[in-house]
């Protein structure tokens, strides 16, 4: 007996906030929009705590706030990052970025991944025109030249557009056919947050000491969320530690920072692994998020580029109807593709190729890390670009109306 078939306009495959972002713009432009996820209701619902918090652009809170998301979340739950620190080792000479002379009092913000994904979901089930399948997943995908089918468990549904946000080591991806490139740091990194003696000042640190990574990540009150980086051996040690131990050995990793320290939340373990698809569409299927760029946590691009791979998919589409054109149109996809490309391609070349040279040992690469940082100190107009673009609140047109190539 075949399956009971639906028509959509558009299939999100993953629910997690690159998904839901595409979701919130492309239903946006009048479009119906079905979301799937292998998650439980309760769990898309109230997403649980899981470590990390995600560094914001301002730009990202702009789109954020005119999806009606930002307003969702609780003000505690939002810090704001003031200073940028970037140190080696023991050097007295960081690499700082700052807001001063900029008219504005934020660097960035910082807000916990769950109360994002939270927001996300509220808003998007609050919108009639999205539709939220839960415990769901892409058994099978097949494009065709018009639209696509995406095959759950008891449906077939039928779409102009399907959109793959189902994370950096995606099977869907895989089943098209589209390569990635995977690049495997053997380094673990755990993500956990300390209440400590002494202020943070707003400051976020990356400390690349000897045999480890450090960030360290300013919250409400005198609390940092830390993310620690080490060879697996070695984090297997540090995970198995009781409270008391990973105390005492938090503290002596951090040299006495932050004065005292108490760990106040769960602690969390994540592999590090870079992700960059060889191509981010094929026929009415257009990759976004972690399933397109998966980021190094260094230069916390992960999920502001993810907010921009929808913003441009949304402006592509929307300008492509716009022209006649069918949703999901090969030129719709192929702009989309080039710039998105072009905008990530070089900071994520960039942050591998950092976080590469940060991470090893060799006596030649320490010294040349000490030299790069205090060149890149001194290049007042280079850190001024890097604070302009994470302190850019606008939202572009669309390239595509005046390149219609």
């Amino acid at each position: 007996m075949p399956l009971p078939m639906d028509k959509k306009d558009v299939v999100v495959i993953g629910g997690g906030p690159a998904g839901l972002g595409a979701a919130l713009s492309l239903e946006a432009l009048g479009l119906q929009v079905t979301v799937i996820d292998p998650a439980p209701l309760h769990v898309l619902q109230n997403p649980s705590f899981d470590g990390r918090e995600i560094a914001l652009t301002h730009h990202t809170v702009s789109l954020m706030q005119s999806m009606g998301v930002w307003d969702r979340i609780r003000p505690e739950n939002i810090s704001v990052i003031q200073e940028a620190r970037v140190e080696n080792g023991d050097e007295n000479h960081p690499l700082t970025f700052d807001t001063k002379g900029k008219d504005e009092e934020a660097l960035g913000y910082l807000v916990p991944n769950f109360a994002i994904r939270k927001s996300l979901f509220e808003e998007a089930a609050s919108r009639e025109g999205i539709t939220i399948l839960p415990e769901q997943s892409c058994e099978e995908l097949s494009c065709f030249v018009d639209y696509v089918t995406i095959q759950i468990k008891d449906q077939i549904i039928t779409a102009k557009l399907a959109v793959l946000a189902d994370g950096r080591f995606s099977k869907t991806r895989d089943r098209l056919g589209i390569g990635h490139h995977l690049h495997d740091f053997h380094r673990h990194m755990m993500v956990t947050r300390l209440e400590h003696e002494l202020p943070h000042q707003g400051v976020a640190l990356q400390w690349f000491d000897k045999g480890q990574t450090i960030a360290l990540l300013p919250l409400n009150g005198n609390v940092s969320s830390i993310v620690l980086s080490l060879p697996p051996d070695e984090m297997n040690k540090v995970r198995a530690l009781d409270e008391e131990a990973f105390t005492a050995d938090i503290s002596k990793r951090l040299q006495n920072r932050l004065g005292e320290v108490k760990s106040i939340s769960t602690r969390h373990v994540y592999p590090l692994k870079t992700v960059f698809a060889n191509r981010f569409a094929t026929r009415h299927t257009a990759l976004i998020g972690d399933t397109a760029i998966g980021m190094h946590p260094i230069t916390a691009h992960g999920f502001n580029f993810a907010m921009l791979g929808q913003e441009i998919l949304a402006q592509e589409v929307e300008s492509g109807i716009e022209r006649g054109e069918e949703i999901g149109a090969v030129k719709q996809l192929r702009r989309y593709e080039r710039r998105l490309r072009q905008k990530t391609f070089p900071m994520f070349t960039i942050t591998n190729t950092i976080a590469t040279l940060y991470t090893r040992e060799e006596k030649g690469l320490w010294m040349l890390r000490k030299a790069g940082m205090r060149a890149a100190n001194l290049l007042k107009p280079l850190k001024d670009k890097v604070v302009d673009q994470l302190i850019d609140k606008k939202r572009r047109l669309p390239s595509s109306s005046i390149d219609t190539k």
